[in-house]
C-alpha cells in the first residue's frame, strides 16, 4: 500500500496534498529556498489536532516512511528541507492559544500560533512572550522552540529555552508525551524540555507548548550611539557591559551593513556615524538607566540620543527587515550564525579584514551584541558567466575560516538558527567524537529507525574534528 492510499483510507479527515509540483515550496525552506518550478514536492499532511499528527506519524512508521516536521518554512539552516519521498507533516494549521494564565504568567499554545499573534492576544493582559526573531511576524512558536530561536531581546530575556517550561510532544512511534510543569521550578528527573528545545524535529514533534510571560515593561526607550569606525563601535560595547544597566536589546551594526541599509530603504545611517550600537532599555528607573549608559558611550567616543517613538519605530523595523545587499547586484553569498563571547566581539570584527584580504571576498555582519550572536555575510560579485546557484570553493572556504575563528575565541557555530542540513560540517568542527556518539545515542533511542528529520542537526558519527 503507499502512502497516499494509506492516508487516505486511514484518515480521510485529515488534507493531505499527494506529491507534486503544488507541494514543490515544501522541499526548501527559507534558508535553502531555491527554484523548484517543474519540480514535483513531497506528500504534505496538514494536521489540525495533536492527534491528528499522532496517527499521520504511526501511519507513516507503519510504511517506513521518513517524516519531515515543518512550521512556517522560515528557518535558515534548511531544518525542514524534505524529498519527494518525504511526508512533510506541517503544523501550521495548529494554531490555538489554547490559555493565558495572568497570575502565572504563562500561556499554553499550539506550534502554529505565530510569534507576533501571540503578543498581540497577550496585550490586553499586560504580558508579552519575549523570543522576538527577526521573522517573528512569521515565524511559527513551534518553529522557534525546534531552533531554539533567539531574537534582538535575547541580551535581557534569554533565548526561546528560558521561556519554554512544559511541551507536548509527539515522538516517533506515535506517542504522545508530555515533559516539563507550570511551575517555575521543578527538578523532577531529567530536564527533557531542554533536550527537546533546539532539537530541530529529530527526537519528536511539539504539538503544545506552555510558555512563561512576563509584564509589559511600564516605559521604553531607545538610544542610538555612532561611532566613527566599525573597530571603534565594536570596542565599545565593553563599555555597555561595565554598567550596570542590563539593556532589552544591544544591537551592532557595521559600516558596510549600514550602507547597505541605507541604499536599500532610502535611509540615512551612514551621514551620522560608521558604525552603530542600537540600544533598547526598559522597566521602572528608564531616566537613570539613559543617564548611565549615554555617558558610558559618550566616555569612549559614541554620538548618543534619545530617540522618538517615531524615529525608533522606524530604526527598529530598519534592523529587522533586512540587508539589502547588494541591490541591483547579482553576489554569491553565505550567511553565518556564528555566536562568541561578548568580550570577543572586537576580534572578530577585526579579523573580517584578513579574511576578506585572504579571499578576495566581503565581510559584514549584524550582531545581537548584547549575548555576543553576530550574523556576518561573506560575499562576492558573481563572475560573468558564472551559475549563480553554485558558490564557488574559496567562498565556503573563507566562511569556514570565519567558523574556525569564532570556535578558537570559545564562540559555537549557530547562536539561535540551527544546524539543520547546511551547518552539519560546521557543526563537526565544534562537536568532539564522543559528543556526536552521545548526541546519536539519544537520538537512537527516541527514533531507532531514524524516521523523525533525518540528516538533519546531528553531524554522522565520522563527521567530527577537534575545534582548533
Amino acid at each position: 500500500m503507499t502512502l497516499i492510499e494509506a492516508l487516505a483510507r486511514e484518515h480521510p479527515g485529515i488534507t493531505v496534498l499527494p506529491a507534486s509540483t503544488r507541494t514543490a515550496a515544501y522541499l526548501h525552506d527559507a534558508g535553502t529556498r531555491a527554484a523548484a518550478a517543474g519540480h514535483d514536492g513531497p506528500t504534505v499532511a496538514l494536521p489540525t489536532t495533536p492527534h491528528e499528527v499522532q496517527a499521520l506519524v504511526r501511519t507513516a512508521a507503519s510504511l517506513g516512511v521518513q517524516v519531515v516536521p515543518r512550521g512556517a518554512g522560515t528557518g535558515l539552516s534548511g531544518g525542514a528541507s524534505a524529498r519527494p519521498d518525504q511526508l512533510v507533516i506541517s503544523t501550521e494549521r495548529l494554531r490555538r492559544i489554547v490559555e493565558v494564565a495572568p497570575l502565572d504568567e504563562l500561556a499554553v499554545v499550539e506550534p502554529g500560533v505565530l510569534n507576533a499573534d501571540l503578543n498581540t492576544h497577550l496585550a490586553p493582559y499586560g504580558l508579552f512572550y519575549a523570543p522576538d526573531p527577526a521573522s517573528h511576524e512569521i515565524s511559527t512558536l513551534g518553529g522557534n522552540i525546534a531552533t531554539n530561536a533567539g531574537g534582538l531581546r535575547c541580551a535581557k530575556y534569554g533565548v526561546t529555552r528560558e521561556s519554554v517550561l512544559a511541551l507536548d510532544v509527539v515522538l516517533a512511534d506515535g506517542s504522545l508525551i508530555s515533559v516539563g510543569q507550570r511551575s517555575v521550578k521543578g527538578v523532577t528527573g531529567l530536564d527533557l524540555v531542554s533536550l527537546f528545545v533546539g532539537s530541530e524535529g529529530v527526537l519528536g514533534i511539539v504539538v503544545g507548548a506552555t510558555l512563561r510571560l512576563h509584564p509589559v515593561p511600564v516605559a521604553r526607550r531607545t538610544l542610538t550611539a555612532f561611532f566613527p569606525s566599525t573597530p571603534d563601535g565594536a570596542r565599545a560595547l565593553a563599555a555597555i557591559t561595565a554598567t550596570p544597566v542590563r539593556p532589552a536589546i544591544v544591537e551592532f551594526l557595521d559600516e558596510p551593513t549600514l550602507r547597505d541599509i541605507d541604499r536599500a530603504s532610502g535611509s540615512d545611517l551612514r551621514t551620522r556615524g560608521a558604525s552603530l550600537v542600537l540600544v533598547e532599555i526598559d522597566g521602572y528607573g528608564i531616566d537613570e538607566q539613559e543617564r548611565d549608559l549615554t555617558a558610558a558611550l559618550v566616555a569612549v567616543g559614541g554620538t548618543v540620543r534619545a530617540e522618538t517613538a517615531e524615529d525608533a519605530q522606524r530604526l527598529w523595523e530598519l534592523r529587522r527587515s533586512g540587508r539589502g545587499f547588494g541591490q541591483g547586484v547579482p553576489r554569491w553569498l553565505v550567511g553565518e550564525d556564528i555566536a562568541v563571547p561578548r568580550s570577543a566581539l572586537p576580534d572578530v570584527y577585526a579579523y573580517f579584514s584578513e579574511i576578506e584580504a585572504r579571499y578576495g571576498v566581503d565581510v559584514s555582519a549584524v550582531a545581537h551584541a548584547g549575548d555576543g550572536n553576530l550574523h556576518p555575510v561573506v560575499s562576492r560579485l558573481i563572475s560573468p558567466g558564472a551559475d549563480p546557484a553554485v558558490l564557488p570553493d574559496d567562498l565556503i572556504d573563507a566562511a569556514t575560516d570565519l567558523v574556525r575563528f569564532a570556535l578558537s575565541r570559545g564562540g559555537t557555530v549557530s547562536g539561535e538558527h540551527g544546524i539543520g542540513s547546511t551547518k552539519l560540517d560546521w557543526a563537526g568542527l565544534e562537536l568532539g567524537e564522543r559528543t556526536v556518539q552521545a548526541q546519536r545515542a539519544i537520538k537512537h533511542a527516541l527514533d531507532p529507525d531514524d524516521l523523525l528529520n533525518p540528516g538533519k542537526a546531528i553531524p554522522r558519527a565520522d563527521a567530527y574534528a577537534s575545534a582548533p
